[in-house]
């Protein structure tokens, strides 16, 4: 009798065993099965072995009631990566093997293609005279790219076409939808390079060379090159080479808005299919998209950090662009970090991977400097654009105006003059961030968090930015009564009203997660700006990443006082990268740039290294900061975390802990155990939040003692009570 091994998505690490009835088709690793689990429930599992016994009674054994694939989900080398993943960032792999995949498998949905609908010119609309449309824009330029080639739905976006004007057209009988069939692509057959080509400078012709000449072997390359430098038009002459071959290309980008004038530029290069894969796409067109990847129908996927998780059939490159950010790291449930992980899946592939930036880690860095990675460095900015002026404003004493200095203000008037545009950076959305009252000090507070509500007067709401709870702005103050009530501070809804009262025939255009909700919003806004609609940009650090605005000449940091004190020991960091980011976006080929930042600390030292000295001199300087602390990289840390809406039981649970691991006999003179402590964001939707960190030299090391003691940890009681989570590198300490 075989015993099928089932992962069902639980958190456990253990399988379960189930008998495979008799005529039943013997299912493959890696495929789907429904199975009886608990009372009455049927659940979807992933068959993760067999065996030919058990140890519970063959008797008691329940039988998979369907085989739903009849092939493997996750083609060997995936299969191994999550496998490890689970093992290495010690979650269980049922939950990290149902997160890897799109959403309708995980309902059970067939994995096989649906038919995708396609707009289409009838032939009443292929013979229409188009000026017969003149009056009706939207319509006559939708004919237009119809009659060139039918538009898929996920395409409208692209060719910024909107569903209500092809509806329109249907209703003339100008256009229509038909269900297709996807058929495989063989791109392969007739792959060639289109469309524009750069000529590349000496340093992007090495860069080039180096990473074809290894292009069929692990090889993981820092290509480290300033903003404006062509780190893009390196990518894409290292993917001729790759696509030649037949083989497909992952392009991982931190952010969905940088995906849209990232693939123009692919598609422009490359007649071969592109596809995109982000949180911003349907379940359907995850789904398609991640088929099409697994059949090898797609030439280059452009994604956000879950696209890593996708099969292949023959990849051939990964390339990881802003390696440094942030949001590669995932900050809840399965805590992975999609760099890291790339790098792993690189080797296990046998390819080379690519990361790209102007502001490497510091972890990236000390793998350069202990010779893992290779470094290939970018220091032209295209055209030989002069690097931007650098001017330290001093605030104390100064008249501020909407937060702006005079010597600010009289900046920004004159690059306007000039015919150019401005770019005004400030972290913080919302009109303000706190509301008080004048007569009694009252502050408006969220009861569920930590953290003070943020004032969103346009919509006359206040909004807690962690638990995303919201009220209505309050017309009296709720301890005294007083109708005197102000903001306090500035947020950008605040600093646009403002401009546009110092600036009133000025186009303004503010980018933010506010303002760029909606579908398609923030494609539109950068559109405006690169056909100079707009003449001052206003934003958060959305506008930091990546986005190439040709007319922009001034860039303003305006308040950066509060990323100069802060407990985490990477804030440093973090705020170096932003500043270096931000700072290139000013001035390009023909174009002097200038940066502007207002402190109260105009001699703090992070200020006076980046701004003398740069950031390769920042990071020399970390990396010695942290090797004389044993902070990472010069050691490892995993974070055990717990929250309860009880603050007594959740450090009692850590408390405990803590004496656990200092007790244990694995321990060493090199573990510290740390804690606890409040978390940063001390409580957040109604729990209170604690951490505990454990820290030693050796990584393995760690890994080994938590391998140990997690089944031992799982079994106390007070781990039942509270909710706790494992986050192994964490970024936030």
């Amino acid at each position: 009798m075989t015993i099928v091994q089932v992962i069902l998505p639980v958190p456990l690490f253990s399988s379960f065993d189930y008998l495979l009835p008799e005529g039943c088709a013997m299912p493959t690793i890696g495929c789907r099965v429904v199975v009886p689990f608990g009372k009455q429930r049927r659940s979807i599992g992933i068959v993760k072995g067999f065996s030919s016994h058990s140890e519970f009674p063959i008797e008691k054994l329940k039988p998979i009631e369907e085989v739903l694939d009849t092939e493997t989900l996750f083609p060997g080398i995936l299969w191994d990566m999550l496998n490890w993943a689970s093992a290495y960032y010690h979650y269980p792999l049922g939950e990290v093997l149902f997160h890897a995949m799109p959403i309708l498998l995980r309902q059970g949905k067939p994995a096989e293609f649906t038919p995708l609908w396609q707009w289409y010119a009838t032939q009443e609309g292929e013979a229409l005279d188009l000026n017969s449309l003149k009056s009706a824009k939207k319509q006559q330029q939708a004919l237009a790219a119809l009659r060139r080639a039918p538009l898929y739905r996920h395409q409208l976006d692209e060719y910024e076409i909107t569903t209500a004007t092809l509806n329109n057209l249907k209703k003339k009988a100008l256009a229509d939808l038909r269900p297709i069939q996807p058929a495989p692509i063989q791109w392969q057959s007739t792959f060639a390079v289109q469309g524009e080509r750069f000529k590349l400078n000496a340093e992007q012709a090495v860069a080039v060379g180096a990473i074809t000449a290894q292009a069929d072997q692990f090889s993981p390359w820092l290509l480290l090159g300033i903003t404006g430098s062509g780190k893009t038009e390196v990518y894409l002459s290292v993917l001729e080479t790759i696509l030649a071959q037949g083989k497909q290309a992952l392009i991982l980008v931190p952010e969905i808005g940088l995906t849209p004038q990232t693939i123009r530029r692919f598609k422009a290069r490359f007649n071969a299919p592109v596809d995109v894969l982000h949180s911003g796409l349907n379940d359907t067109e995850r789904l398609a998209v991640w088929l099409r990847a697994k059949r090898g129908d797609n030439a280059i996927i452009i994604g956000t950090r879950s696209a890593l998780l996708t099969p292949f059939q023959q990849l051939g490159i990964i390339i990881i662009d802003e390696e440094h950010d942030g949001s590669y790291k995932q900050q809840d449930g399965w805590r992975y970090h999609a760099r890291d992980l790339a790098v792993f899946r690189a080797k296990q592939e046998n390819i080379p991977i690519v990361m790209g930036t102007a502001t490497p880690s510091i972890e990236t860095s000390y793998n350069v400097a202990q010779k893992k990675y290779q470094q290939l460095t970018l220091t032209q900015r295209a055209g030989n654009a002069k690097p931007a002026t650098e001017h330290l404003i001093d605030l104390k004493g100064q008249p501020l105006t909407t937060g702006l200095s005079p010597t600010l203000i009289k900046a920004i008037k004159e690059h306007l003059n000039a015919g150019n545009q401005v770019m005004l950076f400030l972290n913080r959305r919302g009109f303000a961030p706190a509301l008080l009252c004048h007569e009694c000090g009252w502050i408006a507070e969220c009861p569920r968090c930590d953290h003070y509500y943020t004032l969103h007067q346009k919509h006359g709401m206040l909004r807690c930015h962690q638990c995303d709870s919201q009220r209505r702005i309050p017309s009296q103050c709720p301890q005294c009564g007083s109708t005197n009530l102000m903001p306090v501070g500035l947020g950008t809804e605040q600093l646009e009203q403002g401009i546009g009262e110092l600036f009133p025939n000025t186009p303004i255009t503010r980018i933010d997660k506010d303002t760029t909700s909606r579908k398609g919003a923030l494609e539109q806004q950068l559109e405006d700006i690169y056909q100079g609609g707009s003449r001052i940009l206003i934003g958060t650090q959305m506008l930091a990443k990546g986005h190439h605005f040709p007319d922009v000449t001034l860039v303003a940091l305006l308040d950066v006082d509060g990323a100069l004190f802060s407990s985490d020991f990477r804030a440093a960091e973090r705020f170096a990268q932003l500043y270096t980011q931000v700072s290139g976006r000013a001035g390009r080929a023909g174009k002097q740039g200038a940066v502007y930042l207002q402190t109260h600390q105009p001699d703090h030292p992070l200020l006076l290294t980046l701004l003398e000295k740069g950031y390769d001199a920042f990071t020399k300087e970390a990396l010695q900061e942290r090797q004389a602390t044993f902070l990472p990289p010069y050691s490892s840390h995993i974070m055990i975390r717990s929250e309860d809406h009880n603050n007594q039981k959740a450090p009692q649970f850590l408390r405990q802990l803590k004496q656990f691991f200092e007790q244990h006999p694995m321990r060493d003179s090199h573990l510290w155990v740390m804690g606890p402590i409040p978390a940063i964001q001390a409580k957040r939707g109604g729990n209170f939040r604690w951490q505990l960190l454990l820290q030693h030299p050796s990584r393995g090391y760690l890994q080994k003692l938590m391998s140990v003691t997690y089944p031992q940890i799982v079994a106390l009681p007070e781990s039942k009570k509270v909710k706790w989570n494992i986050d192994v590198d964490p970024t936030d300490c």
